[in-house]
């Protein structure tokens, strides 16, 4: 816990710099994205029962990638232009499938504690959106260390203080 401590500690006091900024551009993007997610799994799931938990999960994941990708692309890294397929474009979405594979994974839980416990469809619908969530943030770091490189900015400036995050954590 210290270390974690020290490492916020470090990046505020840096917080001025290109590093840190570019770190707080990504989790806001992040945070949005999950958020986009989280709504789209809530209305489509919870609220309009379209289908089940697995699919559900994987349409709303998906439409969250797509703002997802620009959002990174141009805001967090800065990069404009066309984007580059071998080098953008499926790298991203090659960690967006795992992060979706994970929340598949997560709603197969959630459908199986559903049916196993008899459980309402507002513990269900919450436990698809927790599976979810957890998803998100399991990839957070290691989606941060892909981009960084994938995005060709600065692509060492960053890494130190990411890696002092997961390290500490």
């Amino acid at each position: 816990m210290s270390a974690t401590l020290d490492c916020l500690a470090d990046l505020w006091e840096q917080r001025d710099t290109p590093r840190v900024r570019r770190l707080v551009k990504y989790t806001l993007v992040s945070a949005t994205s999950t958020a986009v997610s989280f709504l789209g799994l809530l209305l489509i799931f919870g609220v309009f029962r379209l289908w089940g938990q697995v699919v559900s999960t994987v349409v709303a994941n998906g439409i969250a990638t797509i703002p997802s990708y620009h959002l990174h692309r141009r805001w967090v890294w800065g990069k404009g232009g066309r984007s580059h397929l071998a080098k953008e474009i499926l790298p991203f979405w090659t960690m967006a499938a795992m992060g979706i594979t994970v929340s598949i994974g997560g709603a197969t839980i959630a459908r199986h504690l559903s049916e196993a416990y008899q459980l309402g469809h507002g513990v269900q619908t919450v436990l698809v959106l927790a599976a979810n969530i957890t998803s998100f943030a399991v990839f957070w770091g290691l989606k941060f260390l892909l981009y960084n490189r994938i995005f060709h900015v600065h692509p060492h400036l960053e890494l130190d203080a990411i890696e002092e995050l997961v390290d500490a954590a």
